[in-house]
């Protein structure tokens, strides 16, 4: 059995994950960038000792890109599976990340394997796939950038069981600082009470704010030597924003914090 990737639980989704996987229903999860939405599945993959299929979905991600095509080669033409396919052969957890991002067709494809049906039709070959009951579908999107171009449909998000994660309170945040960055708990409680007062600013126009992902990095610019404001800037100021003046703004919020020694 693979080592399982570390993951501090924020309260029962370890379990929804679980009773879900067992029950054969798909998982929708919701959640801010950076929250762990990833590593919670990477996580409950390897858990349940299951294959992972991880699909990172964009605009130009077609049904075809999911299900398959024939490619042609060495004088032949020959049928190549796509990942959703790959995973229900396999009997895996096919994961798509932020899949609002994926062209609208593409979503359709997933519906008969998300309802009681659990098959994936294949068009091009005349093939039906039957998913094992190993087999799990879970899709994640972030909520904060959803508008009326790019979110779920009522039909394809009422086929799931939906999970919505934040980013973790103070205690769990440090627990997966230190884990991450080996740092001690004075330097880890430092970048925690950064993200604290970083994602309390609302005057400042930012798209997103200090993630759990953001501190990680951070963390392990300062555990290989970089000083704390300084890796704080580059890991998390300069990742959250490129207009001047709310940068020097969030530097303020550092300076507070960490004084100018740091």
């Amino acid at each position: 059995m693979s080592e399982i990737p570390f993951y501090a639980q924020q309260g029962s989704e370890c379990g929804l994950f679980e009773h879900a996987w067992r029950q054969q229903l798909p998982l929708l999860i919701k959640g801010p960038t950076g929250c762990g939405k990833t590593r919670f599945v990477e996580h409950m993959a390897a858990r349940l000792q299951r294959p992972l299929v991880t699909v990172s979905c964009h605009d130009d991600l077609s049904a075809a890109d999911l299900v398959g095509r024939f490619l042609i080669g060495n004088g032949s033409t020959q049928w190549s599976d796509g990942p959703l396919a790959r995973a229900v052969r396999l009997g895996a957890i096919c994961y798509l990340d932020e899949v609002v991002e994926a062209r609208k067709d593409t979503t359709v494809v997933l519906h008969p394997l998300a309802d009681d049906r659990r098959i994936l039709p294949i068009e091009r070959t005349g093939e039906q796939l039957q998913a094992p009951p190993e087999f799990m579908l879970v899709i994640s999107y972030n909520p904060g950038y959803q508008n009326l171009l790019k979110g779920l449909k009522p039909s394809t998000r009422q086929r799931f069981v939906a999970l919505s994660l934040g980013y973790p309170n103070a205690e769990v945040e440090l627990a997966i600082v230190q884990t991450e960055t080996g740092l001690p708990q004075t330097q880890a409680q430092q970048l925690v009470q950064l993200a604290k007062a970083l994602r309390s600013l609302s005057d400042q126009d930012l798209e997103e704010t200090a993630s759990t992902r953001l501190l990680v990095s951070a963390g392990r610019l300062v555990a290989s030597g970089l000083p704390m404001r300084q890796a704080c800037h580059a890991a998390i100021v300069d990742a959250l924003t490129d207009d001047a003046t709310t940068a020097q703004a969030l530097d303020e919020v550092m300076r507070a914090l960490f004084g100018d020694a740091a």
